[in-house]
């Protein structure tokens, strides 16, 4: 069940790095299944805007995304960001392995200082990055700077429970075969997520419509909205 937007998030927010500079780090992640909400979120993307043009995937990590997308479209082509070394370099493989290297462009680049002219990209996506950044604020209005006019932004994050009993359950429910490490990142990054109700205030500073952000599980929000013409 969804929580409730209007709630006051209890929980403080305790940053995680923002970014996975190991290769313990990396591969712990790369590691863990998240093959169904990969699926789904590509699935989700494709509902919303075909995969006719090159997509922006901001914080592309192992390029799990990436390659669920070219699965699922024969058409999609995507420049993958992410800042840490370690992960790209478990993406380049991923996508050797995948056989989606020449549709897939890895680039390293800082997702909040993003090297690229006004309008570039006609769709952009990103799962799990907003967590990460320290001032989300920067991520989502450079997102919208190189973004094409009519564009879609499409951005789906964890969602900060309430209260740490929560946190519990939520790691209890989708990670219990995983190791030890994986469920205290799983905790960590849950903790560090934004709770509903700050991701629409800042939607809406940028101009867009607080409604655009939904509840979509139990421990995500969604943003899928267009730049205005």
């Amino acid at each position: 069940m969804s929580q409730p937007a209007t709630h006051a998030s209890i929980l403080p927010r305790v940053l995680e790095p923002e970014s996975m500079d190991t290769a313990e780090e990396a591969a712990d992640y790369d590691a863990m299944d998240h093959r169904e909400v990969n699926a789904r979120f590509v699935a989700d993307l494709l509902t919303q805007q075909p995969a006719e043009s090159e997509i922006l995937d901001l914080g592309c990590g192992t390029a799990q995304i990436p390659i669920e997308l070219c699965r699922q479209s024969t058409t999609a082509r995507v420049v993958a960001i992410d800042l840490s070394a370690e992960m790209l370099a478990l993406a380049k493989r991923n996508l050797a392995a995948a056989g989606c290297a020449q549709r897939v462009r890895i680039e390293r680049v800082d997702a909040k200082e993003l090297p690229y002219g006004d309008g570039r990209f006609a769709t952009i996506m990103s799962n799990s990055i907003v967590h990460h950044i320290p001032e989300p604020r920067l991520l989502l209005a450079d997102a919208c700077r190189v973004l094409a006019p009519g564009g879609l932004l499409f951005i789906r994050d964890l969602m900060r429970p309430y209260d740490q009993a929560a946190i519990d359950q939520i790691v209890a429910t989708y990670a219990a075969h995983d190791t030890e490490r994986q469920r205290a990142l799983f905790a960590a990054s849950l903790a560090s997520a934004l709770p509903l109700e700050e991701i629409r205030s800042l939607v809406s500073e940028l101009g867009f419509a607080p409604e655009t952000v939904q509840p979509t599980s139990d421990r995500h929000w969604t943003w899928a909205a267009r730049k205005p013409k």
